[in-house]
């Protein structure tokens, strides 16, 4: 994906309605499964350092012909997941 004109943003609500903007990092397939990783968009004035602002990390789902973001269903999933981009985020700076 190029970086020309700049990072891809993504509205999302969550199940209480809540609005939250992610900034697109990079999608993965394992296990017949699309994941995508995102960072929270950093609101002016925020500490970039707080927890809130870590990896996020959404699968796809089909509902009713439409396809959705999701969480994930576990502990578990969310740790092999994690591993599998940080690999492949590690793996493309090296190649840089």
């Amino acid at each position: 994906m190029s970086e020309e004109f700049g990072p891809e943003f993504l509205t999302v609500t969550d199940e209480d309605g809540n609005e939250l903007t992610l900034e697109y990092v990079d999608t993965l397939e394992h296990n017949g499964q699309t994941y995508s990783a995102f960072f929270p968009a950093v609101e002016e004035g925020a500490d970039e350092d707080d927890a809130d602002y870590g990896l996020i990390i959404l699968k796809s789902i089909v509902v009713d012909g439409e396809e959705l973001l999701s969480t994930l269903d576990s502990d578990e999933e969310l740790e092999e997941i994690y591993n599998l981009f940080a690999e492949q985020l590690y793996d493309d700076e090296a190649e840089d």
